[in-house]
């Protein structure tokens, strides 16, 4: 990955912010572990995005590496600090496609579980655990088969992975999921089926919010076919 395609995979761009389409396998910041090639990560592509001015962008919230989809970045400090507001106070909305392993008995549905990071030696995981913060997720199911489920998943809160703890909590892993799946989920395909498919930021409040829809990645394609989606972008 260059800053050059980054560049390519810009979804939209004004003078405080961008949004991007993050690819699936690239971290998004320098904590992460690499990507699966042993690579960067994304914040060493960001001075290809600079459009002129004299710093990067940077992050204004994060993707999990196996996470694809629409990433907001702030342009400068004032920009950075308003999104910083808005997504800590819950004023932009993001919506995720998932392909699941499970049959969930609704059609639609909100998971209201508290999330808690777990230490271990070996590594860390997030659980359900009374004790943890307050974690709530808006879902339904836009397509099935016999065995998987399409889910659209809307997080109210934005935990560590919220999504995927949630919905394996409820039986149904996302597809690729080792970390949450294993065993049954990351049987059916090896890349997680987790897109961050649009984000509406509500930036100017004389305006109305800002919207972008980031295409469906290759690997999910064929499972989200499966389970009726048109293929229409």
């Amino acid at each position: 990955m260059t800053p050059e395609d980054i560049a390519a995979r810009l979804l939209y761009r004004d003078g405080m912010m961008l949004i991007i389409d993050k690819p699936a396998g690239l971290a998004v910041h320098a904590g992460a572990p690499k990507d699966r090639q042993g690579g960067g990560h994304l914040m060493d592509l960001l001075d290809g995005l600079r459009f002129g001015l004299p710093r990067a962008p940077e992050l204004a919230h994060r993707l999990d590496r196996d996470t694809s989809g629409c990433l907001v970045l702030g342009r400068h400090r004032k920009a950075l600090a308003r999104l910083g507001e808005l997504f800590a106070g819950g004023a932009v909305e993001k919506t995720y496609w998932a392909v699941v392993v499970g049959s969930p008995p609704a059609a639609s549905g909100t998971i209201d579980k508290p999330l808690k990071k777990l230490e271990r030696r070996h590594g860390w995981r997030m659980v359900v655990d009374p004790a943890g913060q307050p974690s709530v997720t808006d879902w339904r199911v836009l397509g099935r088969t016999d065995r998987l489920a399409w889910i659209e998943a809307r997080p109210r809160t934005g935990r560590t992975h919220q999504i995927r703890v949630h919905l394996a909590s409820m039986g149904w892993p996302i597809v690729g999921d080792s970390t949450y799946g294993r065993g049954t989920a990351d049987l059916v395909a090896p890349d997680l089926h987790l897109h961050a498919r649009q984000v509406a930021v509500p930036l100017h409040s004389a305006k109305p919010a800002v919207v972008a829809t980031a295409p469906v990645p290759e690997h999910m394609r064929a499972l989200l076919a499966a389970c009726g989606w048109s293929g229409e972008e």
